[in-house]
């Protein structure tokens, strides 16, 4: 059995009865349900972790494993006066209630403290010396730590504030807390945005309420299967809380996506005079034949991610993969059996006044798209240069691209964090917000190497990059040192990652030349630096893992080995349009205000990565519906520029529809206030909107029709490659019943 025939013998399975099919989804929703409220909240951490055991981790390690300092975080209480300063002894005795209201919420909670009057260390008080730093060592997992930090605020707030003083707390767990706060927020705002506009969308194109609505039933149902997935997911791997955020963005997109296509489908083949289960079995073995193809060749590029060893990029991976293969397996079984259940009155409750989406029969042959695509053929080279040079000098902007990595930064200025962050950067001499520790393994009491630490601490006195008092602690057993000191505040976050650079590159060579021992940097800037540099690493093999994936994919789906080229070449310039633009709005600002949108130093570096796997896969999507429908009718004996002509003017409309659907979805995310997510949104919607419009519209049929009767060239050696194209399907008369309906 071929898997057409396969899909098309499922779909008519599931048409014909609708009531098992869908009872099994039902349960299917009640176990993912389930198992969502039940598991997936407990497997997901605001934690990125590296699993290629950086620098940086192996010092953590060493420090947590030596020093018995593990789990252990600062918080830091941030405590302000207008009118006094440190020195007078009203402000020193309210500095200490507030400690000592912080230690009084107990040891499980709060391990410890400590504040000027304890430690001579000048970089705790301001340099106006109107203020002065707390730091609180908090107890518990990184879970635990969030809950507890508003306790902690509110217990530091009583007994600090009030009279001229102002208390702010910050430190990593609070501002992973509010990372994650806005980003649920972002995610319920994106939601009702992209449902939204898909609605009307969706009715414009369908006409028809019921019609309109089932895409958004199936992008629900595909959104709930993903969700349990990621829950037992979970249980076995670490999971970023963001993989919420990234199943519901593409399973919103996918799930719309695919239905529209089949709901689409199924009305034309109704209207060519199909009976409903005929229609609904050639539909399952083209469209959903396509959906298959689509999902596959998504996930596929999205497999590229988890090659890079970064439980972040496992996450978004997992998460959107997830939403694809829910969507998939929702569009071949469940929506068959609302087709089967439904028949003719998924026509039903009909707008008025849209007549035009009434017409869902064959309209490939005439109308607006059909003489689009023959413009564009009459004149080639012409529509190829011009819409190449687009998107070339829109690319070209690419090699201004900086990356770097979110911060509280770019948190909302009326965030507490952010304003305590502010505050400790701009009145503070040093940013204690980026300690850099320097873990020594070796016997501290060897003259070498006490030589060497005290020629390393020299020269961080004297670095500019550093500043503050440098606290050295030994472990009980001798055999560890451990440098503990703050970064100049002001710095940039380039400044602060070539100040580690430098410190692991020449600094620490230096002073440890010949001694018996290793000194490993970490620290906030350590971990950006190993961030960056991982993914720096593995960015060619996850290119490489994608195309040459996709390739050797495409060649199957097409008999082909031009298409696949033409289709990787024209997807690579949508992608990199999409860089360039995201450069001219997040970096340089152009719009980016008109937009609603932050403007920033460089781009989050998981970005262009992440990016170019959705976007690889995504924009696929158009080219397996687009060429599956242009392969049908040349292996159905037309030409070459008469089947181009066909599948781009009875996809268009769709394509247009689903576009316009999935670039609404994307932007309602990209109107958050997390600007990591701001990036994503807008650049997965303008990468769709550049792909559905001057690639598929110009590029595809300028090149296919220069190419003639070449795209479809396979070399004889590869007929032995499974044939996977849409095939012609037998073409029954209609009936009279079939013309009258039967559903």
């Amino acid at each position: 059995m071929t898997s057409q025939s396969f899909l098309e013998s499922l779909a008519r399975r599931c048409g014909a009865r609708p009531g098992r099919t869908l009872s099994f989804w039902a349960a299917a929703l009640v176990v993912a349900v389930a198992l969502t409220v039940t598991l997936l909240g407990g497997a997901l951490t605001s934690e990125g972790a590296a699993t290629n055991n950086p620098e940086s981790d192996r010092a953590d390690k060493l420090i947590n494993a030596r020093l018995h300092s593990e789990d252990t975080i600062n918080e830091l209480v941030v405590l302000k006066s207008t009118e006094r300063t440190v020195d007078d002894p009203v402000f020193q005795q309210r500095a200490n209630d507030m400690l000592a209201a912080a230690i009084a919420l107990g040891t499980d909670v709060v391990k410890g403290g400590a504040m000027y009057t304890m430690v001579p260390d000048p970089s705790l008080v301001s340099r106006d010396r109107h203020a002065t730093v707390v730091p609180v060592s908090m107890a518990g997992s990184q879970s635990e730590i969030e809950k507890n930090v508003d306790a902690l605020s509110a217990a530091v707030k009583k007994a600090g504030q009030g009279d001229g003083f102002e208390v702010l707390v910050t430190g990593g767990p609070s501002i992973n807390r509010d990372f994650t706060q806005i980003g649920e927020s972002d995610l319920k705002s994106g939601e009702i945005f992209g449902i939204g506009v898909a609605l009307v969308i969706l009715v414009l194109v369908f006409g028809a309420l019921v019609a309109a609505g089932i895409p958004l039933l199936l992008s629900v149902v595909s959104i709930v299967i993903a969700m349990g997935m990621a829950a037992i997911a979970g249980q076995f791997l670490e999971l970023s809380t963001f993989i919420t955020n990234m199943i519901t963005m593409i399973g919103l997109a996918m799930g719309i996506d695919y239905s529209l296509f089949i709901v689409s489908r199924y009305r034309e083949e109704r209207g060519a005079g199909r009976s409903k289960l005929d229609a609904i079995a050639r539909t399952g073995g083209t469209a959903g034949r396509a959906v298959v193809f689509s999902g596959g060749s998504v996930i596929v590029a999205l497999g590229g991610l988890l090659l890079v060893p970064m439980s972040i990029f496992h996450s978004m991976a997992l998460g959107a993969m997830f939403a694809v293969l829910g969507a998939v397996l929702a569009a071949l079984t469940l929506l068959p059996a609302l087709l089967g259940l439904l028949g003719d009155r998924v026509n039903s409750l009909r707008v008025p006044f849209l007549k035009g989406a009434r017409n869902h029969g064959h309209p490939a042959e005439a109308g607006f798209w059909h003489r689009i695509a023959h413009g564009v053929m009459a004149r080639p080279v012409v529509s190829l240069t011009v819409a190449g040079l687009v998107l070339l000098v829109a690319g070209s902007f690419y090699f201004q691209l900086d990356e770097g990595s979110v911060g509280v930064d770019t948190l909302p200025a009326d965030r507490e964090s952010r304003q305590a962050f502010d505050l400790l950067s701009a009145d503070f001499p040093s940013s204690l917000m980026a300690n850099v520790q320097i873990a020594v393994d070796g016997a501290a009491a060897d003259p070498a190497v006490q030589s060497a630490v005290a020629s390393l601490a020299a020269a961080i006195e004297a670095d500019p990059a550093f500043e503050g008092a440098i606290i050295t602690a030994t472990s009980p057993t001798g055999d560890l040192t451990v440098l503990t000191f703050p970064q100049t505040a002001g710095q940039t976050d380039e400044q602060a990652r070539e100040a580690v650079r430098r410190l692991r590159t020449e600094v620490i060579p230096q002073a440890f030349s010949g001694v018996p021992a290793t000194a490993l940097v970490t620290g906030q800037a350590a971990y950006a630096v190993d961030y960056l540099a991982t993914i720096e690493q593995y960015t060619p093999w996850v290119f490489l893992f994608v195309l040459g994936l996709s390739f050797i994919f495409l060649t199957a789906v097409f008999r082909s080995l031009v298409v696949p080229l033409k289709a990787i070449l024209m997807n690579l310039l949508s992608v990199g349009a999409a860089y360039g633009l995201l450069v001219m709005v997040f970096q340089k600002g152009w719009g980016a205000g008109l937009f609603g949108l932050q403007q920033v130093d460089y781009i989050e570096a998981w970005i262009p990565l992440f990016l170019f796997a959705i976007l690889f896969g995504t924009s696929m999507d158009y080219h397996v519906f687009l060429l599956s429908r242009i392969r049908e009718r040349f292996d159905e004996g037309h030409s070459n520029t008469d089947s181009v002509a066909f599948g781009l003017g009875s996809t268009a409309k769709i394509i247009t529809g689903a576009a316009i659907i999935m670039v609404a979805v994307f932007s309602g995310f990209a109107a958050g206030q997390l600007v990591m997510f701001q990036q994503l949104g807008f650049g997965l919607a303008v990468a769709v909107l550049l792909d559905a419009t001057i690639v598929r519209t110009v590029l595809v049929p300028a090149a296919m029709r220069l190419l003639g009767d070449a795209n479809w060239w396979l070399p004889k050696r590869l007929h032995w490659l499974p044939d996977l194209r849409v095939e012609r399907s037998p073409q029954p008369q209609p009936t009279a019943q079939a013309v009258r309906g039967d559903g």
